[in-house]
């Protein structure tokens, strides 16, 4: 056992299985200390390598995480340069422990814990969450050190004992928290043999508790006169005899064995050899007052002069959470709540979306327009959807997603490869026809006019057209859709007016049809102008966005997703294009 400091300012850690809050709790106290360095020099956390981002004071910096592959503390104990280790896990199977132990004996190492919450050097290094929070480690001053020293097996109590010595003493030096388990790597005697021997320590205070016998080393420590300061010791658990059974205090080791493991045997020995105990545990307080007071009396103790220390910077999401700051957020969301107890679109709670039965077509409206359409209106949406799900695997979409599908990518790959190819030539051509047929209705042109205009300029109309459809053939879809809005729409202007287009294309050839896009853009202009939910604004802003496309990307992408699949259930081979369907020519 070493048998002076085990930490300086100087000390540095590294932290096995990483968790933020007491890391950034030691880098805290360290900028609190006025340290140069980090005392966190690595994380040690199995499976994970690279870095984790902390807070050093206000500059954030990068500290290393290493991999592990043995059990982390026997890992530690051989590299040479380590001989300190705080295993705060709690559950340490004994047989473990006492492995550690010897090998610790052996090479000259010493152990905190296990279930220990660690320790503290006053001013300089803070291993663990012992001392809790900033808040706490100000109260107490552990920012400077003091003039005792202070052992415990109960990390809770040492958090307490901490406040008590800096209401009646000048502060604490170190302090350590042996843990509760019953064979600890390091025990009270041997804490205090090692404070007894740093110059700084005048006074030490022990905090023991029932169960076990590691007090009555201390006891014999005392008797032999190897304690040359004074020491101010309570045994906690003096309630356990008035329990008519054995009864578990918290700690494993905190368990009656007999007489000699009670606290009240150990309070007893513990006076008998010369140490300062009350009468209770409300009578230590006032027994460190005096012992500190006495040493400062008689010149032992000058007492620490009090320093003001650096503000630590408060973490940004505290300081909005507590009104002290005002931040910019980076994301604006209109559409979408999850904070609450439930998600919510648009301002409807999700169970009210259950329980009204809503459709696709109503959570649609919700999340694009930001408004709850009437049923006709969202009937419409679903029945586009539906209709335009998917339209066999010939078009330029489901062939690249059934190649890439055949080549082996995943879903996501298979969706995206089909999706990319959406544009003016597939599927695009709703927004443009909604934009042009707008256009032209308002400005009130001919049919003549407009398609001569268009001509003129050099752009196809779009919205008509199709490659197998014609005046005889037409879209079995074209016309589901024009016999459901005249049935439920208040006013179909914009249709009528592609209709009447239709039929002046149609004079010039056959194939000149209204297609789906076409009836979808026209049909859409409907919905927004005749269901009163909409400004004229809003219709030109929805158009030029691209909504109605949106549509179509979301109504071909379960097409495509089929697609897939089918290729995968079918357990197609990897796609190559015939020799034959290319022309290969050198004369172009």
């Amino acid at each position: 056992m070493s048998t002076g400091q085990l930490f300086s300012r100087s000390t540095q850690a590294l932290f096995y299985n990483y968790k933020q809050s007491p890391v950034q709790r030691m880098l805290d106290f360290d900028f609190l200390c006025g340290r140069d360095t980090p005392s966190v020099a690595g994380i040690v956390n199995p499976g994970s390598e690279g870095f984790q981002k902390l807070f050093f004071g206000q500059e954030e910096i990068a500290v290393p995480v290493h991999g592990s592959a043995y059990a982390s503390s026997m890992e530690a104990f051989k590299q040479p340069t380590i001989r300190v280790i705080a295993i705060i896990a709690e559950g340490v199977p004994e047989g473990d422990t006492k492995k550690l132990i010897a090998y610790a004996r052996i090479n000259n190492k010493v152990i905190i814990g296990p279930a220990t919450v660690g320790g503290i050097q006053a001013g300089a290094f803070k291993i663990g969450d012992t001392a809790g929070t900033l808040e706490n480690i100000i109260h107490c001053k552990l920012y400077r050190p003091g003039s005792v020293g202070f052992v415990s097996k109960s990390g809770g109590m040492s958090n307490e004992l901490y406040n008590v010595l800096a209401r009646v003493t000048d502060g604490l030096y170190e302090g350590i928290a042996i843990g509760g388990d019953v064979y600890p790597g390091s025990t009270l005697s041997d804490h205090v043999l090692r404070l007894n021997n740093i110059p700084q320590i005048k006074l030490i205070v022990v905090l023991g508790e029932l169960g076990g016998r590691d007090e009555y080393s201390l006891v014999e420590a005392l008797k032999q006169g190897k304690v040359s300061k004074p020491v101010i010791a309570w045994v906690s658990g003096t309630c356990a005899k008035l329990f008519k059974s054995e009864v578990q205090f918290g700690h494993a080791g905190a368990k009656s064995g007999g007489d000699l493991e009670s606290a009240q045997a150990k309070n007893k020995a513990l006076e008998e050899a010369g140490a300062i105990v009350p009468t209770s545990f409300e009578g230590l307080e006032p027994a460190i007052k005096i012992a500190f007071q006495k040493l400062v009396e008689d010149g032992v103790i000058l007492p620490t002069q009090e320093i003001v220390p650096p503000s630590v910077p408060e973490d940004l999401s505290s300081a909005i959470k507590s009104g002290k700051v005002r931040a910019p957020t980076h994301i604006v969301s209109t559409i979408c709540d999850d904070r609450g107890e439930e998600p919510t679109y648009a301002g409807v709670a999700m169970s009210t979306i259950i329980e009204k039965d809503f459709g696709v077509g109503d959570v649609i409206s919700l999340l694009w327009f930001k408004r709850s359409l009437p049923r006709y209106c969202t009937k419409f949406i679903e029945m586009c959807i539906l209709l335009c799900a998917d339209h066999g695997p010939c078009v330029s979409g489901a062939h690249n997603t059934i190649v890439t599908s055949r080549a082996g990518k995943d879903l996501v790959s298979c969706l995206v490869s089909g999706l990319l190819t959406i544009g003016p030539r597939f599927g695009g051509a709703i927004d443009d026809a909604a934009r042009y047929f707008k256009d032209a209705n308002d400005r009130k042109l001919s049919p003549y006019e407009f398609v001569e205009s268009m001509k003129g300029k050099g752009i196809r109309v779009p919205g008509i057209g199709h490659r197998i459809k014609s005046r005889d053939n037409r879209d079995k879809r074209v016309e589901l859709l024009q016999q459901y809005a005249r049935s439920h729409f208040p006013s179909v202007k914009y249709m009528e007016y592609a209709v009447i287009v239709e039929t002046y294309t149609l004079s010039k050839a056959s194939n000149l049809v209204l297609n789906v896009d076409g009836c979808i853009g026209s049909l859409f202009l409907d919905l927004l102008a005749s269901c009163a939910m909409f400004s004229q604004q809003e219709i030109d802003e929805i158009i030029e966005i691209g909504y109605l496309n949106g549509l179509f990307v979301l109504a071909r992408s379960i097409g495509l997703i089929g697609h897939t699949f089918d290729q995968r259930r079918l357990k197609q081979p990897l796609y190559r294009h015939p020799w034959e369907d290319v022309l290969y020519s050198k004369y172009v």
